[in-house]
């Protein structure tokens, strides 16, 4: 059996807006994030993850933030091709496990359907994906709320 793993990092800064996209879920809140995408940090983590478990670069290899056509692009995208791609070369997701780092929003009443809506996005069980939060005690720039930073490790197997 072949099983690889990789991890991904993303962060976006908070900008004008009136929500938060975040692990494919529209999240009310006063600002919004800022990206040359639709700006969800937990769909890029995860799709970097699965990248880098098929040494396959990152989501800028894919979709260069220079080319106009992925501005404001919906990051479900990026991670349907990213499991695509593993998928095409033989493999399937085992699990992916998420955090999301920020004082605000609060995750716990969204991570549910965060985790259902990955699940559907990858076309895997939803018990095989993790989403979870965590704060940095009010430390760095995701402590003084100026932005949102995600960490993601996916394992892919092939038989």
């Amino acid at each position: 059996m072949d099983v690889r793993v990789g991890n991904g990092f993303d962060v976006h800064r908070f900008g004008p807006g009136d929500h938060v996209m975040l692990c494919g879920v529209r999240v009310a809140h006063p600002r919004g994030l800022q990206g040359h995408s639709d700006a969800d940090v937990g769909l890029h983590a995860l799709a970097d993850a699965i990248y880098g478990a098929l040494g396959d670069g990152d989501i800028g290899r894919h979709f260069p933030p220079s080319e106009p056509e992925w501005k404001g692009a919906e990051s479900h995208v990026f991670l349907s091709h990213a499991g695509a791609r593993a998928g095409a070369r033989g493999y399937k997701l085992s699990n992916c496990d998420l955090t999301l780092i920020c004082e605000a929003p609060k995750i716990g009443p969204h991570a549910g359907a965060m985790q259902a809506r990955v699940a559907e996005i990858l076309g895997i069980a939803a018990d095989r994906v993790s989403v979870k939060a965590t704060t940095s005690e009010r430390l760095g720039f995701t402590g003084r709320e100026e932005g949102i930073a995600a960490l993601a490790t996916a394992c892919l197997v092939r038989p």
